[in-house]
């Protein structure tokens, strides 16, 4: 791995979290990722599945964790089923956790290769009665592949379907979605690394640039800083593209007088960051142009209070759309008529602004949480507001990464991040 080692503090406490919520005499069963195939020998990177990370620090293929936290046997409370690693394994891929690194990188003491599992197992399950299963369901899960979580749950459900079986996922969302001070450390140096190429940019960027010659440049900054790149498909978006939500082709050239949206942002540790910035191609903003920026930075600055202790996500939104709606009226863009006319199911001001302002981050983009249940402290939000004008040429959006604060307006993990008019235009020229 890129990063440095993380204090296995983090997931002996993870571990200690989710088995105080699990139910008497049960079993949770965690799995790795695959990696996943392209065609011929070829393989996607792969990618940890955040689960297993959250509770082991594993970060390896083929590896199973297993929390038993009433199994008679002491040793067998907390168990993790690697990949043996050997000499030919060693020579052509580099070595694999070996038991001594995996306790050390887990805190978890019993250590067994899977060619052992299912024997285990065996012992395991005449011992349990409620196994727990881990699925995938996040609000914005829509996942066609079977994975090595779903292999394996539908063989422990055929080969023991006398025990009765419990959801992992609702412990996790809850879990997860409020961080430990050590992930807020990890998502800081993400959020630090995203700073050094959005600055690295601002030297950079001039008319005619190519948009991957951007994405090229941030790609530079995050591997150089122990990223393994981009948190998310960036989004490099120069003049009108700006106005596709998702545009992610990121190969037009950038010309003198358009703004460029820039959603892109580093991982570090498996944590992600997520930024927005929108900067003028040729160093200046347009007065109409600035006008729009500064007042949806008005509504990311009004929106970021509101994330506090208690506040529920859809009550917030409802209140963010009344500040937009409010600047949108200051900027032309809406008439009284249209508001006053406005459907209660798409209120006038989506228009211009048609995504939500805000989700949960950490592990994953869109992190895990329960958006019917209130705000939390230390859960980490962004704040991400944009006005989208297609017939004006540009479309601008502003995002930060913020912490919420026990007392307070939350804390900004992007704080040292440009982004007022003045100081990205003093950096660019």
């Amino acid at each position: 791995m890129k990063y440095h080692p993380i204090n296995n503090q983090l997931f002996i406490k993870n571990r200690k979290n989710f088995s105080a919520q699990m139910k008497p005499n049960s079993l949770a069963v965690f799995n790795s990722n695959d990696i996943y195939p392209i065609s011929a020998d070829s393989t996607m990177p792969f990618q940890q599945h955040r689960d297993i990370f959250y509770l082991s620090g594993v970060d390896q293929e083929e590896s199973i964790l297993v929390l038993f936290p009433d199994c008679p046997k002491q040793k067998h409370r907390e168990l993790l089923f690697l990949k043996e690693t050997n000499d030919h394994i060693a020579v052509w891929e580099g070595e694999k956790l070996t038991k001594e690194a995996a306790f050390e990188t887990s805190g978890i003491k019993t250590v067994y290769w899977l060619k052992d599992m299912e024997k285990i197992m065996f012992e395991l399950m005449t011992q349990c009665d409620t196994v727990y299963i881990n699925t995938n369901e996040h609000y914005r899960a829509s996942v066609e592949t079977e994975t090595r979580e779903d292999r394996f749950t539908k063989w422990l459900k055929d080969k023991y379907p006398a025990h009765g079986v419990a959801k992992s996922n609702p412990i996790l969302q809850r879990l997860r979605s409020v961080k430990d001070p050590i992930e807020i450390e990890l998502m800081q140096e993400a959020c630090n690394i995203t700073d050094k190429a959005f600055r690295r940019l601002l030297n950079f960027v001039k008319p005619g640039v190519w948009e991957y010659e951007i994405e090229a440049e941030l790609m530079h900054e995050f591997l150089r800083n122990r990223s393994k790149g981009f948190a998310y498909t960036p989004i490099i978006a120069s003049g009108i593209n700006a106005n596709v939500l998702h545009y992610v082709q990121n190969n037009q050239q950038c010309q003198a007088g358009d703004l460029i949206l820039l959603d892109t942002a580093a991982e570090y540790a498996n944590y992600s960051s997520d930024l927005t910035r929108t900067i003028p191609v040729s160093g200046r903003y347009t007065d109409r142009q600035k006008e729009v920026y500064n007042a949806v930075n008005r509504v990311k600055k009004e929106a970021t209070k509101m994330l506090v202790p208690g506040t529920l996500w859809e009550a917030y939104h409802v209140e963010v759309g009344k500040l937009m709606t409010s600047e949108l009226l200051g900027l032309g863009l809406l008439d009284k008529a249209d508001v006053q006319n406005e459907s209660k199911d798409w209120p006038a001001y989506k228009k211009y602004f048609m995504h939500g302002t805000s989700h949960h981050i950490g592990l994953d983009t869109h992190d895990y949480g329960i958006l019917t249940e209130p705000m939390q402290a230390n859960m980490v939000f962004t704040v991400e507001p944009g006005i989208y004008t297609p017939d004006e040429g540009f479309g601008i959006r502003l995002e930060d990464d913020v912490v919420i604060q026990e007392q307070g307006e939350p804390f900004n993990l992007m704080k040292n991040i440009p982004i007022e008019v003045e100081e990205i235009e003093d950096l660019m020229n």
